[in-house]
């Protein structure tokens, strides 16, 4: 199969290129570096071409409603014109779990994202995944105040991205499925101790403070509300043998 992953020089778009390349299937990378907008839509009719699914893991960094809505809301809705257009027999997206218990802030934006999806005349599967564990590292880099880094307290249950793209993949070459069935890690981990332990690993000997982020989203990662239900897929690799690994 042909298979393009939007956003696919990203934290999760990257093992899922490897991964749909493990699998046997030829991987077309959509990205502004490969000269393809997933907003203006540029390049994305021609790197279409032939490609039987689409994996949409493009991402915006962002904390603000406004923005993450317009750019997830354009960039999928440009996908399922350019896909039916070619053709593409199935999109699959990938979300993340509990957004829907708490609509705000870059949330907002995914939830509005799947609700464009699920009015495509593409067939389409939406994967919703917990955080990863790549999450730590992404927070110890950006959540600073002046030269002090910071560790936001939430809940979490986080997973490989490796895991992710594996997924993925493997739902590409299936049969579309609507929402499939959510995807976590094995335990539940404490957001602020994973940032922690991430930039001891990383050589950091800094102090780093605790934080309760007053945010609505970061709210509602505090109470839980990222979590998985009993019924998810759960990966086996845990956090710290992702830390070890690195």
């Amino acid at each position: 199969m042909k298979i393009a992953i939007a956003g696919g020089t990203g934290v999760a778009g990257r093992p899922t290129v490897e991964a749909v390349r493990n699998d046997g299937h030829e991987a077309v990378v959509l990205s502004r570096s490969r000269g393809i907008d997933l907003i203006s839509g540029k390049g994305l009719a021609a790197a279409l071409a032939g490609v039987d699914v689409v994996i949409d893991t493009a991402n915006v960094t962002t904390m603000d409603a406004a923005v993450a809505t317009e750019f997830f809301t354009t960039a999928t809705a440009n996908l399922i014109s350019a896909g039916a257009d070619a053709g593409v027999g199935h999109i699959v997206l990938l979300s993340i779990v509990g957004i829907d218990r708490m609509p705000h802030d870059y949330y907002a934006g995914k939830l509005a994202q799947e609700k464009v999806l699920e009015t495509s005349s593409v067939p389409w599967t939406i994967q919703r995944a917990t955080q990863f564990h790549e999450f730590a590292g992404q927070i110890f880099a950006r959540a600073k105040f002046g030269p002090l880094h910071l560790a936001p307290r939430a809940r979490t249950q986080p997973i490989a991205a490796r895991d992710v793209g594996e997924r993925l993949a493997s739902l590409a070459h299936g049969e579309p499925l609507g929402r499939a069935q959510d995807i976590g890690g094995p335990r539940e981990e404490a957001l602020d101790a994973m940032i922690k332990a991430y930039a001891r690993a990383s050589g950091h000997r800094g102090w780093i403070p605790s934080v309760s982020v007053p945010s609505a989203q970061m709210k509602g990662m505090r109470e839980g509300l990222a979590l998985p239900g009993t019924e998810a897929l759960l990966a086996t690799e845990t956090f710290e043998e992702w830390l070890a690994a690195r």
